[in-house]
């Protein structure tokens, strides 16, 4: 038998597929979680106006409920979630304290730009507990962004607003380039989150915080613009083998 090869057979080129970068950026952070006592919790992409926004102290008023912000289903009975937020509130509901629940997924607004995107991943904690402060926070804070950007990184605190946290925070860290870089948004449970989910705010208190996903991907492997990640760009998309 012949060992030549047939010129009219298909060239079969076997490549392995990869990880997609913000699959691993995703997974690392979850299981950094995890490692500190953190559990997964999971909840629905499409949500009522209640666990979205009623429950979160986002009150009829605020502009992220308007039609330029959100995404609105079924007659505007049910939005696309904003947030990872509302599933939080889900487990606030079930369990009692002390609890630390992480929520990762589908988040939408209508965003797009070089940083923004109309579907992006969103993470978010809380930890509910008696006695817990904005010092057990921050301290939480310091270790997820070491862990993520090494122990040198140069980490600010900025106030903040956001209607489910009181007091809030912004966080930052310094770019090689001297910039300080929005990363986290984070702050003390609003007692009044709490009595919506049926806790004693006199008694329980606590923390939560959210990051993006992409944006923390973006950061790490030197990307400019958010939108490279999902044009299924082989040239790029190769490097995160």
């Amino acid at each position: 038998m012949s060992d030549s090869k047939d010129i009219n057979s298909p060239n079969l080129i076997k490549e392995i597929g990869a990880y997609h970068p913000i699959n691993q950026t995703k997974d690392s952070i979850m299981n950094l979680l995890l490692s500190f006592g953190f559990e997964i919790i999971n909840g629905p992409e499409i949500e009522t106006e209640e666990f979205n926004f009623d429950m979160l102290n986002i009150k009829k008023s605020h502009p992220a409920r308007q039609m330029h912000d959100t995404f609105y289903v079924n007659k505007k009975s049910s939005v696309m979630r904003t947030h990872t937020s509302p599933v939080q509130i889900r487990g606030m509901l079930e369990k009692k304290p002390p609890f630390a629940f992480i929520s990762g997924g589908k988040v939408y607004r209508k965003d797009d730009d070089a940083t923004h995107l109309p579907m992006f991943h969103q993470i978010e904690g809380i930890y509910v507990n008696e006695d817990v402060n904005f010092a057990n926070l921050k301290d939480l804070i310091y270790k997820i962004i070491k862990a993520l950007f090494g122990e040198k990184i140069k980490i600010r605190f900025r106030p903040s607003y956001f209607p489910f946290t009181e007091p809030s925070a912004e966080v930052d860290i310094l770019s090689d380039d001297g910039k300080w870089l929005e990363i986290l948004g984070c702050g003390v449970v609003n007692p009044i989150v709490l009595e919506n989910c049926k806790l004693n705010s006199k008694k329980f208190s606590g923390f939560a915080f959210g990051l993006g996903v992409e944006r923390i991907a973006m950061l790490k492997f030197g990307v400019n613009d958010i939108r490279d990640f999902y044009k299924s760009n082989l040239d790029f998309l190769t490097q995160f083998k």
